[in-house]
């Protein structure tokens, strides 16, 4: 039978290098073992990054064409980006097992032993030559680039202790202690943040990536190492922290540039596949499809503010962690009010501000605003946007013989207002925005909804939108929101853009 054809139990069965060329084995490099998989792969159209969203069409060819061309990649994008979720994925390109003589630090390939204490078990007992198999998942190396990483710790160093051990002198190669890359010889290794990685490091690459030598502390060994690297790095870090060396980019042949979801649907797939929804959580809390949206509107609103600096970025896991949050929220409001079920409702997004605030790098203007105000801003401003794709723009409608919004504009022009307190009953919920005269029939005329909880949280929604439309006024409570007629709240307080808010203000807060 054909070594190819061998399955994983089978191979485990060979222990002895004999054994191995009776099934047929043969040397093959990493990146060409990379290449085959992979030409079987598409041969087959399998998925070969799942879990992968937006980027079938971009970065997923060109890995695709960076494989096939047996290159060494440096994944460049902003934060949050997957370009170590990639990296970790293509160990599934690799072979299930491979053969190593056993014992050796370098997991030496039987046929081509590279270090010395293989070289010599192999001349000492042949084709009896004990082996042993290592796993696919054991072949990835990955290592944050930081400012403290040494030559030692990637590449090797003189080990005193094994040469007084071995009684070795110090000219001896066998006292050498390797360091992560050698020790990644047949597999895949990764080095995160590059550019953070001090410029005497980068150079120590050089000669591993082109002419397959070490050097360490005087000793120059010829090792042709087999591995494939992978790099990732910030555009930013370029100017920032620190920077490639022109050298090392020009070693490294592919340079793929990723990016963020183009859509919010591609983003939607990777929240939900992402975040982690709590097994109490799934029959409690019912979320609609549109506060899905608004979730990821947040993180595309934050993407183009002003106030955010987008050369850092805005990473995915903003919204993962917004998800989160706005689960918990509802689920904390049901505990409290003892409810065994509720429905996500428009003022729980105001609960996600927290998981906003860190995933955000503010501007100076940012920074003077304050990070709570700014995280409502794209709230309000997430709001805005998703609002005209569901009711009529409000500043043509200020132009129509028939306004829809007049018969609510009314309600609160005739100095009604309505608190909207954040950890309301549902009944409470409901008979609030029942009150409301003309909310009910306004949404009632657009669409039909599929449950009564649905139609309150459009209710609310339409109210929110209003108000970041300047129809009605809105203002922060300590506890909820409370609406009313827009010139009433003009004259309850100055509005946000007359002074900065600190966050600890007390009372009511104008949005």
């Amino acid at each position: 039978m054909s070594y190819s054809l061998l399955s994983g139990s089978e191979l485990l069965e060979i222990q002895t290098l004999g054994g191995l060329k009776k099934a047929g084995y043969q040397s093959r490099s990493i990146k060409q073992e990379l290449r085959d998989n992979l030409i079987v792969k598409i041969k087959n159209k399998e998925n070969i990054f799942p879990g992968i969203w937006g980027y079938e069409e971009t970065v997923i060819p060109d890995v695709e064409r960076a494989i096939l061309s047996m290159h060494n990649i440096n994944f460049l994008g902003l934060r949050g980006q997957a370009k170590t979720r990639i990296a970790r994925m293509m160990t599934s390109l690799l072979d299930e097992y491979i053969p190593y003589v056993k014992d050796s630090e370098l997991h030496d390939d039987p046929l081509e032993p590279l270090s010395r204490f293989a070289k010599d078990v192999v001349e000492e007992y042949g084709d009896a030559t004990e082996i042993a198999w290592l796993h696919r998942d054991e072949r990835y190396t990955e290592k944050l680039a930081t400012p403290d990483v040494s030559v030692a710790d990637l590449i090797g160093d003189v080990d005193p202790i094994k040469a007084a051990t071995l009684k070795l002198p110090y000219s001896d190669e066998r006292v050498i202690h390797f360091g992560l890359i050698p020790r990644s010889h047949r597999g895949i290794f990764v080095i995160n943040e590059l550019p953070d990685l001090q410029a005497r490091i980068q150079v120590a690459l050089f000669n591993i990536l082109q002419e397959g030598d070490i050097q360490i502390r005087g000793f120059k060994l010829r090792l042709p190492l087999d591995i494939q690297f992978v790099f990732t790095a910030n555009p930013e870090d370029y100017t920032n922290r620190g920077s490639i060396v022109t050298p090392l980019k020009d070693r490294i042949e592919s340079q793929i540039v990723t990016h963020y979801p183009k859509t919010i649907e591609t983003g939607k797939k990777i929240t939900e596949q992402e975040a982690i929804v709590k097994t109490e959580q799934v029959g409690m809390i019912k979320v609609n499809e549109l506060a899905k949206t608004l979730i990821e509107q947040i993180a595309f609103e934050a993407r183009e503010s002003e106030y955010v600096d987008s050369k850092s970025g805005v990473s995915a896991r903003l919204t993962i962690s917004a998800y989160e949050s706005l689960l918990s929220t509802a689920e904390r409001r049901a505990l409290i009010n003892g409810e065994a079920s509720t429905y996500v409702r428009i003022s729980d997004l105001y609960g996600v501000v927290s998981a906003i605030c860190g995933k955000v790098e503010l501007v100076y203007e940012g920074e003077v605003e304050g990070p709570v105000i700014v995280a409502q801003n794209l709230i309000g401003k997430a709001i805005r946007t998703q609002f005209l794709n569901f009711f009529p723009d409000p500043e043509k409608s200020k132009k129509s013989k028939i306004n829809p919004y007049a018969k609510v504009i009314e309600w609160f022009g005739s100095g009604n207002e309505m608190e909207m307190p954040g950890d309301m009953t549902d009944r409470e919920y409901m008979a609030r925005l029942k009150t409301i005269d003309g909310l009910d029939d306004f949404v009632d005329m657009l669409s039909a909804y599929s449950s009564a909880e649905e139609k309150l949280f459009m209710m609310e929604f339409a109210l929110h939108g209003m108000a970041e439309f300047s129809l009605i006024g809105k203002m922060s409570l300590d506890q909820g929101m409370k609406f009313q007629d827009l010139v009433s709240s003009m004259f309850s307080g100055p509005g946000e853009d007359d002074y900065d808010f600190d966050e600890d203000d007390d009372d009511r807060k104008p949005f």
